[in-house]
C-alpha cells in the first residue's frame, strides 16, 4: 500500500515537469488583454465603424516591427470591412475610446505562412498594444447632450440668428484643441447659414441663453479627411462644450418688459422730454457692465434726440414717473460690432433695468393745483407783497428734500424780487391766506442743471405742497416808503431838529422811524428797515457829503422816473 502511494506521487511530479517544460502551443484565435478600461464608456466599436487608434506592433519576444507613434499619426480605418488583418478586425470590436488592449493574433488571423515582406516572417504571432482614440460611423448625426438649461427660456437659437458663445473644443479622447476661454473672447457668428462647420451649425440650434451643452460631431460634419492642418487631425470626431451667452437676429427691435407701472399715470414721456432715471445694465447672460446706482447719480438726458443709443431712445418713450421697465436692446441698436472696447463686447445684446425718477419738457411751466381755498379768498397775493408760508418739498419720486415744519417757522419772502426760484414766484401769486396748493416746478424754473449740492439733484423736477399762512400788502412798484396821508409842507424843517438848515443821517432816520411808528408812513414789508432808510437818505444826499440840503431834498413825486427817493 505504501509503495503504491509513493509511485503515484512520483508519476504526478513527472507529469508536472513535462507540462512546465513543453513548447508553447500555437494560438488558434486572438487573445485580448484589457490593460486599461475607462470608467465611462459611452460607445463601443461595432462592425462598420470608423476608428482612429495608436499602436505598437511587436513579436512575442518584444521586438517591435511597427508603430503608429513613430509615424506621428493614428491609424485610421473601418472595422469589419476587411481593411485590417482578420485578427485585428475581431480584436477591436466592443472597444471604448481611451481603452487600451494588448492583442495577440495567431498567424492564421494575421499574415499566415506568407508573412509580410521583410517585416513579418511566415507563421508569425503578432502582439499589438492598442490605444483607441476615436469612433464614428457614416450613419452618425450630431449628438447633443444638454447638461444645464435655464428655468426661463424665452427664446432659442434659430437659423440666421447671431450668437455669442464660449466653448472648449476637444477630440473624442479628451485632447483639447481649442478654447474661446483661453482667448478671453467669445466666438461670435451667424448660425445656420454656413459660417460654421456643418455639425456646429446644427448643434447650436434650439439653445437658450445660459444653456450649456455638449455637441459631438462626426468628422464628415467637422473638418473631414484633411483636419484643420494643425490641431485637429484627419477624420477626427469633435466634442464642443458650449455655453451660450447672447442671441439676437438682425431683424430684432427692442424688447420691453414692464415691471412696475404706476396707477394713475398722468403723463407719459415723449420725444424731446428731459429724463432722470436710474439703471442697471447687464449683458444677456446677466454679466453687469454698468449701473447708475453705483455712482449714486441718475442718468440725465433728453430722449428721442440721439443723446443715447438708438434702442434706449426708443425704450424710454411712453414711460410714467416711477415706472420700472426692462429694455432689451440688440447690438445694431446699441454699440454694434465694436462694442465699447471695455465692458461691452462687440455684437452684445444689452439689458437695462430702468427706474424713471422724473422727466420734464423745456416748454413746461409750473403746474398749480389749488386743493383748498377758504370761502373768503381775498385779498390775493401780488408782486411786492410780503408772504409767509409753509411748505413740504419732495422730488417727483417722493424723495423728501425739505420742510418748514421741521424748523417750526414759516418761509417769508417778498414776491417779485427774486428771493425764491422763479417757479415758486409763479406758484405763490394770486394766492390767499389759508389757501393750499401743490406746485410742480420744472428745473428751468427751479434749481436748474446744477441743483443744490447735497440737497437737490441737477435737473430735478420739484414738488412743493404749500400753505399761505400770512400776507402783508406790499408798496406800489418802485416805492420802498409811502405816506399814509397828506405830506407835511414843512417836511424838511421837521426833519432838521437842530435847525442848522441841514438834515443829518440820524435826524433823517429818527424822523422816518417816528412816522412809521405813528402810522403816518409805511416801509416796504419784508426788507431791513434800517437799510431802506439808509438808501432813502443816500438818494436825497445828491453830492454824497453825508448831509441833505434844502436844494437836494425832493419828494418822489417831484423826481424823474430814474430816481427812487421819498
Amino acid at each position: 500500500m505504501r509503495q503504491s502511494l509513493l509511485g503515484m506521487i512520483c508519476l504526478a511530479l513527472l507529469i508536472t515537469f513535462v507540462a512546465c517544460n513543453a513548447p508553447p502551443v500555437p494560438l488558434d484565435d486572438i487573445v485580448v488583454e484589457k490593460t486599461f478600461v475607462p470608467e465611462q464608456c459611452d460607445r463601443a466599436v461595432k462592425s462598420g465603424d470608423f476608428v482612429r487608434y495608436h499602436y505598437n506592433g511587436m513579436f512575442p519576444d518584444g521586438k517591435k516591427f511597427d508603430s503608429s507613434y513613430d509615424r506621428g499619426s493614428t491609424y485610421n480605418v473601418y472595422v469589419g470591412k476587411r481593411q485590417l488583418i482578420e485578427g485585428m478586425d475581431k480584436a477591436l470590436l466592443e472597444m471604448c475610446v481611451n481603452e487600451r488592449r494588448l492583442i495577440k493574433i495567431p498567424p492564421a488571423l494575421a499574415y499566415g505562412k506568407g508573412g509580410y515582406g521583410d517585416i513579418i516572417p511566415p507563421d508569425a504571432i503578432l502582439h499589438f498594444d492598442v490605444l483607441l482614440l476615436d469612433i464614428w460611423n457614416p450613419e452618425d448625426t450630431v449628438q447633443i447632450r444638454t447638461y444645464h438649461r435655464p428655468e426661463k427660456c424665452d427664446r432659442t437659437v434659430q437659423v440666421s440668428d447671431f450668437i455669442r458663445y464660449h466653448y472648449n473644443g476637444t477630440l473624442l479622447d479628451g485632447t483639447l484643441f481649442d478654447s474661446s476661454h483661453t482667448r478671453m473672447r467669445t466666438y461670435d457668428t451667424y448660425v445656420g447659414i454656413g459660417w460654421l462647420i456643418a455639425g456646429m451649425d446644427q448643434g447650436l440650434l434650439g439653445m437658450c441663453v445660459g444653456e450649456k451643452r455638449i455637441v459631438t460631431l462626426p468628422p464628415f460634419l467637422g473638418y473631414g479627411e484633411n483636419g484643420d492642418g494643425s490641431d485637429i487631425p484627419s477624420q477626427a470626431s469633435l466634442v464642443f462644450d458650449v455655453v451660450l451667452l447672447d442671441l439676437h437676429n438682425p431683424k430684432d427691435s427692442i424688447t420691453v418688459e414692464e415691471q412696475v407701472v404706476p396707477d394713475p399715470c398722468p403723463r407719459k414721456s415723449q420725444v424731446g422730454d428731459f429724463m432722470r432715471y436710474h439703471y442697471n445694465g447687464t449683458l444677456l447672460d446677466g454679466t453687469p457692465f454698468d449701473s447708475s446706482y453705483s455712482r449714486n447719480h441718475t442718468y440725465d438726458t433728453y430722449i428721442g434726440k440721439g443723446y443715447v443709443i438708438a434702442g434706449m431712445d426708443e425704450g424710454l418713450l411712453g414711460l410714467c414717473i416711477g415706472q420700472r421697465r426692462r429694455i432689451i436692446i440688440p447690438p445694431h441698436l446699441a454699440y454694434g460690432e465694436e462694442g465699447t472696447g471695455t465692458k461691452i463686447p462687440g455684437s452684445a445684446v444689452l439689458v437695462f433695468d430702468i427706474h424713471v425718477i422724473d422727466f420734464h419738457n423745456p416748454s413746461d411751466t409750473v403746474q398749480i393745483n389749488s386743493y383748498f381755498k377758504p370761502d373768503n379768498c381775498n385779498p390775493v397775493s401780488k408782486k411786492g407783497d410780503f408772504v409767509k408760508y409753509h411748505y413740504n418739498a419732495t422730488l417727483m419720486d417722493g424723495t423728501h428734500i425739505g420742510s418748514t415744519h421741521t424748523y417750526g417757522k414759516t418761509y417769508d419772502v417778498v414776491l417779485g424780487v427774486g428771493q425764491v426760484v422763479p417757479g415758486m414766484e409763479l406758484g405763490l401769486k394770486d394766492m390767499c391766506v389759508g389757501e393750499k396748493r401743490t406746485l410742480i416746478i420744472p428745473p428751468h424754473l427751479g434749481y436748474g442743471e446744477r441743483g443744490v449740492d447735497g440737497e437737490v439733484p441737477g435737473s430735478a423736477v420739484l414738488v412743493f405742497d404749500i400753505e399761505m399762512i400770512d400776507m402783508e400788502e406790499g408798496l406800489p412798484e418802485g416805492y420802498m416808503f409811502i405816506w399814509n396821508g397828506e405830506v407835511s409842507p414843512n417836511l424838511f424843517n421837521e426833519m432838521d431838529k437842530n435847525k442848522d438848515n441841514l438834515v443829518e443821517p440820524s435826524e433823517f432816520s429818527d424822523y422816518i422811524a417816528r412816522q412809521v411808528n405813528e402810522g403816518k408812513g409805511r416801509l416796504a414789508p419784508g426788507f431791513d428797515a434800517h437799510r431802506i432808510i439808509e438808501n432813502m437818505f443816500s438818494n436825497q444826499d445828491r453830492n454824497s457829503d453825508g448831509k441833505i440840503t434844502p436844494d437836494e431834498f425832493k419828494l418822489k413825486a417831484d423826481e424823474t422816473p430814474s430816481h427812487d427817493e421819498l
